[in-house]
C-alpha cells in the first residue's frame, strides 16, 4: 500500500482555518451554556451525544430563549446514530454517478483521497445536525467556508462530486425522518451547505 504523501505547507496552514461552523448568530437566542455544549462538540469534531441534546433542550425552555422543539433534537440524535449508513449510501451514489473517480486519473485516486472525501461527508452530516438542533440554517462561518474553498483548491478536491454527495446525504437522511416537520427542518439545514459549495470557485 502506497504511503500518503505529506500535505503542502499551504494546506497545513489552511486546515485549522477551514472550520465551517459558527454559532455566533445564535447568541441571545439560546443560553450560553447551550451554545457552549454545541461549541464543545464542534471543537472536538463530534456529534452531540444524548447528554448534550437533553441539556440543550432543557436549557432552551426558559422564557427568554428560543424554545427548541424536542423533534429537532430527536432528529439530530437519529442522524447521529445512522451516520455510518447515511454516509455509506451517499458514497455508493457518488461512485455510481461518477464512474472511474476512484481509478487512476480520477479525482478521488489514490485511496487516501477517497477516504478524505468520505470523512468530509461524515463531517458535513455532523454540521447539518447542529443546524437541526435549533431548526436553523445560520450555522455556517463565511470565513471558514472561504478557507475551505482555498483548501479544496489546494488539494484539488473534485467539487462536483462533493456537491452531489451533500445532495445524497440529504436524500439518505430524509429517509430517516419520521415527520413532515423533520423533513422540512433537514431540508432547511442542509440547503446552505450545498449552496456554499456551489459557490466555491476553482483555481484560487
Amino acid at each position: 500500500m502506497s504511503a500518503v504523501p505529506p500535505l503542502s505547507d499551504r494546506a497545513k496552514q489552511l486546515i485549522p482555518k477551514a472550520r465551517i461552523v459558527s454559532f455566533a448568530r445564535w447568541e441571545g437566542d439560546l443560553p450560553p451554556e447551550a451554545i457552549a455544549r454545541l461549541q464543545a462538540a464542534d471543537d472536538a469534531g463530534r456529534f452531540l451525544d444524548d447528554d448534550d441534546l437533553e441539556a440543550i433542550f432543557d436549557l432552551s425552555q426558559g422564557a427568554n430563549w428560543q424554545n427548541l422543539e424536542r423533534q429537532s433534537l430527536l432528529l439530530a440524535g437519529r442522524l447521529r446514530d445512522t451516520a455510518a449508513e447515511i454516509v455509506a449510501e451517499a458514497r455508493e451514489q457518488v461512485l455510481e454517478s461518477f464512474p472511474g473517480i476512484t481509478e487512476p486519473g480520477g479525482g478521488l485516486h489514490p485511496k487516501f483521497r477517497a477516504d478524505a472525501c468520505w470523512r468530509d461527508f461524515w463531517h458535513f452530516l455532523r454540521c447539518i445536525t447542529y443546524g437541526t438542533v435549533g431548526d436553523r440554517d445560520d450555522y455556517l462561518s463565511q470565513d471558514g467556508l472561504h478557507h475551505m474553498n482555498l483548501l479544496y483548491c489546494e488539494l484539488r478536491v473534485p467539487l462536483p462530486a462533493m456537491i452531489f454527495g451533500i445532495q445524497m446525504l440529504q436524500q439518505s437522511a430524509t429517509d430517516r425522518c419520521s415527520t413532515e416537520y423533520e423533513q422540512s427542518s433537514l431540508t432547511r439545514c442542509a440547503r446552505p451547505l450545498r449552496e456554499a459549495l456551489l459557490a466555491f470557485k476553482e483555481g484560487l
